[in-house]
């Protein structure tokens, strides 16, 4: 007779329209998990939430890290990375999402906090973990002889004609839930879609030897990157893209001939679906999955190189 092993405790920080459309469904769903609870800034969501769900909500992080094995964070990255290095403190693993924190420094804390405690950690990128992308890029990275590479990451979230967007029901815009997000309009597409773009480039091209970027129109930026390997890359992010030229393509150029990054077929719950498996995985095994927070940081740096060099 065989035991299956106890669900994993996972403490939810964060209620935010992130949290509640993928975080807390998917987590009380999973059944390695048992969802310990819900912590959130704001205590009559967190409330709100956490009966949702058939979970209570917590007053206090700590209070919460004491009763749960790891956390998953569904916050602004200048609120996710301290309470991720108090999470890793207090020994719990972590389940980050995008761009793990908004300085090289606070990122580089995170990664060294969790190394401290042999915590677990897996970034969430929606791209890498998404069944039928995750595969592309295993099987472009593990093929090689790649020349060039462009990527459009292109959002209408801050659209000023409003339209809607092809690149996701989350980038739609005017009726975007993220429209209200404080640190997307302060820190724009760089931030906020430059880790997808990077989690698809840099496994397959390389890390990046140099990195360079120019201003397009509102929060447009152009990059250019050469990988370790050779290649180069160029990428164009933008969360203010006209709606109907909105959208996800990323195309490969070499010695085999062009390919493109498969299209989403589904929403983000199934790709967080996958990010918890990543966790449960590295939390019981503890070999390091390639989305840890060592790639997290190593993203943090290149989108930090990228905004120096626009000045």
């Amino acid at each position: 007779m065989t035991t299956s092993a106890p669900a994993l405790r996972i403490g939810l920080l964060g209620t935010g329209p992130w949290a509640r459309r993928v975080h807390a469904p998917v987590l009380a769903a999973h059944p390695g998990v048992a969802l310990t609870g819900i912590w959130g800034r704001r205590p009559a969501a967190a409330a709100e939430l956490a009966q949702a769900h058939g979970t209570r909500a917590y007053a206090t992080p700590d209070e919460m890290f004491a009763d749960c094995d790891a956390v998953s964070l569904a916050l602004p990255p200048s609120v996710q990375a301290p309470l991720a290095v108090r999470a890793a403190e207090a020994g719990r693993h972590l389940l980050l999402d995008k761009p793990v924190a908004i300085t090289v420094a606070e990122a580089r804390a995170v990664a060294d906090a969790a190394d401290r405690a042999g915590s677990a950690s897996v970034v969430f990128f929606t791209a890498r973990f998404g069944e039928r992308e995750g595969a592309w890029i295993d099987a472009q990275a593990a093929a090689g002889g790649w020349f060039t590479a462009h990527a459009d990451w292109l959002g209408s979230v801050f659209a000023e004609d409003g339209g809607p967007a092809r690149a996701s029901e989350a980038e739609r815009g005017g009726s975007s839930p993220y429209a209200d997000s404080p640190w997307r309009r302060e820190k724009g597409a760089l931030w906020d879609v430059g880790p997808h773009a990077l989690s698809v480039l840099l496994p397959v091209l390389g890390d990046a030897e140099t990195v360079t970027a120019a201003r397009g129109p509102a929060d447009t930026v152009l990059l250019t990157i050469r990988h370790t390997g050779g290649a180069a890359s160029s990428a164009t992010l933008s969360l203010t893209a006209p709606g109907p030229a909105s959208g996800v393509e990323v195309t490969l150029r070499g010695t085999t001939g062009t390919t493109a990054l498969p299209r989403r077929q589904a929403g983000p719950e199934p790709a967080f679906h996958r990010a918890v498996d990543a966790l449960l995985d590295a939390a019981r095994t503890g070999r390091p999955h390639p989305c840890d927070l060592r790639f997290g940081v190593r993203v943090t740096e290149i989108l930090a190189a990228a905004e120096e060099a626009l000045g």
